[in-house]
Protein backbone atom coordinates (compact mmCIF):
# COMPACT_ATOMS: atom_id res chain seq x y z
CA UNK A 1 0.00 0.00 0.00
CA UNK A 2 1.20 3.35 -0.75
CA UNK A 3 0.93 6.73 1.65
CA UNK A 4 -0.19 9.41 0.18
CA UNK A 5 1.91 12.29 0.38
CA UNK A 6 1.20 15.06 2.38
CA UNK A 7 2.23 18.59 0.60
CA UNK A 8 2.02 21.87 0.37
CA UNK A 9 3.22 23.53 -3.25
CA UNK A 10 4.28 27.15 -3.11
CA UNK A 11 2.63 29.36 -5.57
CA UNK A 12 4.85 29.63 -8.37
CA UNK A 13 4.87 26.05 -8.72
CA UNK A 14 1.43 25.77 -9.16
CA UNK A 15 1.08 28.32 -11.32
CA UNK A 16 3.39 26.88 -13.32
CA UNK A 17 1.69 23.90 -13.29
CA UNK A 18 -2.00 25.55 -13.96
CA UNK A 19 -0.82 27.81 -16.71
CA UNK A 20 1.71 26.39 -18.53
CA UNK A 21 -0.37 22.91 -19.43
CA UNK A 22 2.66 21.73 -21.41
CA UNK A 23 5.99 23.06 -19.15
CA UNK A 24 8.12 21.43 -16.87
CA UNK A 25 5.48 21.25 -14.12
CA UNK A 26 2.70 20.10 -16.00
CA UNK A 27 2.80 16.79 -14.57
CA UNK A 28 1.61 18.26 -11.25
CA UNK A 29 -2.14 18.60 -12.50
CA UNK A 30 -2.11 14.83 -13.07
CA UNK A 31 -0.33 14.22 -9.61
CA UNK A 32 -2.71 15.67 -7.21
CA UNK A 33 -5.74 15.76 -9.60
CA UNK A 34 -5.30 11.62 -9.52
CA UNK A 35 -4.82 11.67 -5.80
CA UNK A 36 -1.27 11.02 -5.50
CA UNK A 37 -0.52 13.09 -2.91
CA UNK A 38 -2.78 15.94 -0.62
CA UNK A 39 -2.14 18.61 -1.81
CA UNK A 40 -2.43 21.46 1.55
CA UNK A 41 -3.80 24.89 1.17
CA UNK A 42 -4.92 27.81 3.80
CA UNK A 43 -6.55 31.11 3.48
CA UNK A 44 -3.09 33.21 3.12
CA UNK A 45 -1.87 30.83 -0.06
CA UNK A 46 -5.08 30.45 -2.01
CA UNK A 47 -5.25 34.74 -1.12
CA UNK A 48 -1.40 34.52 -2.63
CA UNK A 49 -2.65 32.52 -5.63
CA UNK A 50 -5.40 34.78 -6.07
CA UNK A 51 -3.14 37.83 -6.58
CA UNK A 52 -0.68 36.09 -8.36
CA UNK A 53 -3.02 34.75 -10.95
CA UNK A 54 -4.29 38.42 -11.60
CA UNK A 55 -0.83 39.68 -12.74
CA UNK A 56 -1.28 40.98 -15.86
CA UNK A 57 1.47 39.27 -17.62
CA UNK A 58 -0.27 36.29 -17.16
CA UNK A 59 -3.48 38.15 -19.46
CA UNK A 60 -5.61 35.77 -17.75
CA UNK A 61 -9.56 37.08 -17.56
CA UNK A 62 -11.99 36.26 -14.82
CA UNK A 63 -12.86 33.36 -15.86
CA UNK A 64 -9.60 31.66 -16.86
CA UNK A 65 -8.38 32.31 -13.10
CA UNK A 66 -11.69 30.85 -11.76
CA UNK A 67 -11.16 28.36 -13.87
CA UNK A 68 -7.42 27.51 -13.23
CA UNK A 69 -8.20 27.54 -9.54
CA UNK A 70 -10.88 24.88 -10.15
CA UNK A 71 -7.92 22.63 -11.45
CA UNK A 72 -6.44 22.84 -8.30
CA UNK A 73 -8.33 23.94 -5.27
CA UNK A 74 -11.24 20.77 -5.14
CA UNK A 75 -8.13 18.44 -4.96
CA UNK A 76 -6.71 20.44 -1.73
CA UNK A 77 -7.00 20.00 1.83
CA UNK A 78 -7.50 22.73 3.30
CA UNK A 79 -5.52 23.43 6.60
CA UNK A 80 -6.18 26.45 9.32
CA UNK A 81 -2.18 26.91 10.88
CA UNK A 82 -3.11 26.45 14.36
CA UNK A 83 0.84 27.43 15.31
CA UNK A 84 3.84 28.75 13.47
CA UNK A 85 6.55 27.29 12.09
CA UNK A 86 9.55 27.51 14.49
CA UNK A 87 11.37 28.44 11.42
CA UNK A 88 11.99 32.13 10.21
CA UNK A 89 11.97 32.77 6.35
CA UNK A 90 14.06 35.60 5.50
CA UNK A 91 10.96 36.68 2.99
CA UNK A 92 8.12 36.95 5.21
CA UNK A 93 6.15 36.46 2.34
CA UNK A 94 7.10 32.64 2.60
CA UNK A 95 6.32 32.29 6.14
CA UNK A 96 2.68 31.50 5.52
CA UNK A 97 4.09 28.08 3.43
CA UNK A 98 6.03 27.24 6.46
CA UNK A 99 3.61 27.72 8.59
CA UNK A 100 1.09 25.56 6.84
CA UNK A 101 3.47 22.60 5.95
CA UNK A 102 3.81 23.00 10.01
CA UNK A 103 0.59 22.99 10.86
CA UNK A 104 -0.61 20.62 8.34
CA UNK A 105 1.51 18.31 9.22
CA UNK A 106 2.90 17.96 5.74
CA UNK A 107 5.52 15.79 4.35
CA UNK A 108 7.16 18.50 2.10
CA UNK A 109 7.08 21.50 0.83
CA UNK A 110 7.95 22.03 -2.79
CA UNK A 111 9.11 25.61 -3.97
CA UNK A 112 11.43 26.46 -6.24
CA UNK A 113 12.48 29.87 -3.93
CA UNK A 114 16.04 30.03 -2.82
CA UNK A 115 14.74 31.39 0.65
CA UNK A 116 12.62 28.42 1.57
CA UNK A 117 15.14 25.97 -0.07
CA UNK A 118 17.82 27.21 2.57
CA UNK A 119 15.85 26.16 5.23
CA UNK A 120 16.03 22.88 3.91
CA UNK A 121 17.00 19.96 6.60
CA UNK A 122 15.79 22.18 8.89
CA UNK A 123 12.40 21.34 9.79
CA UNK A 124 10.22 18.34 10.49
CA UNK A 125 9.45 18.50 6.90
CA UNK A 126 11.53 17.83 3.72
CA UNK A 127 11.83 21.54 2.03
CA UNK A 128 12.77 20.66 -1.92
CA UNK A 129 12.41 21.49 -5.41
CA UNK A 130 10.23 20.47 -7.85
CA UNK A 131 12.57 17.85 -9.19
CA UNK A 132 13.75 16.91 -6.26
CA UNK A 133 10.14 16.30 -5.37
CA UNK A 134 9.79 14.16 -8.80
CA UNK A 135 12.79 11.92 -7.90
CA UNK A 136 10.94 11.77 -4.18
CA UNK A 137 7.42 10.03 -6.32
CA UNK A 138 8.68 8.61 -9.45
CA UNK A 139 12.19 7.49 -8.72
CA UNK A 140 13.32 9.47 -12.10
CA UNK A 141 13.32 12.97 -13.19
CA UNK A 142 11.99 12.13 -16.76
CA UNK A 143 8.99 12.88 -18.30
CA UNK A 144 5.97 10.39 -17.10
Amino acid sequence: MRLVVRVVFDTNVVVSALIFAAGRFAWLRTHWREGACIALVSRATIAELTRVLAYPKFRLSSEDRIELQGDYLPFCETVAPSEPCHLRCRDRKDQPFLDLAHSGKADVLVTGDDDLLALAGKAAFAIESPEAYRLRVFGTGSEV
